[in-house]
């Protein structure tokens, strides 16, 4: 049996630090950026917030219903293995595995992006900012190496910072159509359904993470409860949020907006000051660190619970005394940094928005298969139905090219499952 200090290793996420690394791996890179993709759309993207919001939240508690009724699966992916079979639960966890490693790609990139700024040499060629999204990746790593704690402190921490640039673009858009300064743009005189499919799917990336507190359930005190309570009350919130920002932006004009490469640093230099502006990129930049450390975290849980589930081999369920997957870390991340690398010749914009599409198809696998597994044993089905069909129209939002990528990767998935154990893993002994 576990002592309190063992388990305060294995499990060191309460309430606060499971909400935390909910909200943290949600206000990313995406929410910084999304302005620009949106700005097109102009209100027809809160339409689209609305019905991602109200997808996300559906899945959210249909996830956390799954988690209570199985306590003993170790995560969302061991849920779907339980719920829909074994070979369903490893195309699926190898799909989430991909959307996060190269989600961190992309997370990281931003983040060299946002640094720029201060650093004018990571701009100066492509190469230079894939070198510093590398290392910001390995620097991540080596924290998370210290055990899921020390990740979880600096998540907490991060997140708290990460709000700022929100609170403060909802501010002065509230100060500015007051004080008439500024005013909405006109309302659209109608919805394009294409128009809509193509919001939600862009919306979605900066609300993927929501899973996450679910996907590391083994690192979380009293699961049954504290997963659920953490999804939801970060998913809601962070989705409010959103929607504020999102209607705050409705006062710039859309082809300013669109012409923009750091849409926050825009709108605060345009109400309020350059110097503010520039406080601004510090705090996007702090968001995409604190972003980029909870999903390196998540690359790590995920392997290991679906090896401790029996769904992948032994190998990946190795871990250190700190019961850090280092083997997997690891991979993950060299996965990752190879991505940058094989895009860095590219932009930091173009590589960034691909590997954005890639990350937010292949986490769409899961969500519908948490939301079928849902149906198929009766459990929170109305959410499941929503959630089920909010992922459809996701699907096809992004379109042939983003879903063709993501099957591929997935099938890739295959000859582990021919390899995998036949019975659940026992714990793995330290390395």
């Amino acid at each position: 049996m576990d002592t309190v200090e063992d388990q305060a290793i294995k499990r060191p996420f309460g309430f606060w630090m499971a909400t935390a690394l909910v909200v943290g791996g949600m206000i990313g890179s995406g929410i910084f950026m999304m302005p620009v993709g949106l700005a097109p759309l102009g209100w027809i993207a809160m339409i689209a917030w609305i019905v991602s919001i109200a997808g996300a939240v559906s899945l959210a508690f249909t996830m956390s219903r799954l988690a209570q009724a199985i306590p003993a699966a170790t995560g969302a992916i061991a849920i779907t293995g339980a719920t829909l079979g074994e070979l369903t639960g490893v195309l699926i966890g190898w799909s989430y595995w991909v959307s996060v490693w190269s989600a961190n790609a992309g997370i990281a990139i931003a983040a060299a992006s946002y640094l720029g700024a201060f650093f004018p040499f990571i701009r100066a060629t492509p190469l230079n900012g894939a070198l510093t999204a590398v290392a910001l990746i390995w620097l991540l790593t080596l924290l998370n190496l210290g055990g899921a704690k020390a990740a979880g402190r600096f998540q907490v921490v991060t997140t708290l910072l990460k709000i700022a640039p929100l609170i403060v673009v909802i501010v002065l858009a509230i100060a500015a159509v007051t004080g008439g300064h500024a005013a909405f743009q006109p309302l659209p005189s109608g919805v394009a359904l294409g128009g809509l499919a193509t919001g939600v799917t862009l919306t979605l990336f900066p609300l993927v993470g929501f899973e996450a507190a679910g996907v590391a359930a083994e690192r979380v005190r009293d699961p049954a409860r504290n997963v659920m309570r953490a999804t939801m009350a970060g998913t809601t919130g962070t989705g409010l949020l959103y929607l504020l920002v999102s209607g705050a932006f409705l006062i710039v004009p859309m082809a300013t907006l669109a012409g923009s490469s750091a849409p926050f640093e825009l709108f605060v230099s345009t109400y309020w000051t350059a110097e503010a502006a520039l406080a601004i990129s510090a705090f996007a930049a702090i968001a995409t660190i604190g972003a980029l450390n909870g999903w390196v975290l998540i690359q790590g849980e995920v392997p290991l619970g679906m090896a401790r589930a029996g769904l992948l081999p032994g190998w990946f369920g190795q871990v250190s005394s700190r019961d850090v997957p280092v083997r997997v870390l690891f991979l993950s991340s060299s996965l990752a940094s190879v991505l940058v690398l094989f895009n860095s010749s590219a932009s930091l914009g173009q590589v960034f928005v691909f590997m954005a599409l890639l990350a937010t198809c292949s986490s769409l696998w899961l969500y519908a298969a948490i939301a079928i597994g849902a149906i198929k044993r009766r459990i929170a089905v109305p959410t499941a139905i929503i959630g089920l069909a909010f992922a459809v129209v996701a699907f096809w939002g992004a379109g042939e090219k983003a879903f063709a990528w993501s099957f591929a990767l997935m099938a890739t998935a295959l000859p582990l499952y021919l390899l995998r154990p036949r019975v659940a893993l026992a714990e793995q002994p330290a390395e």
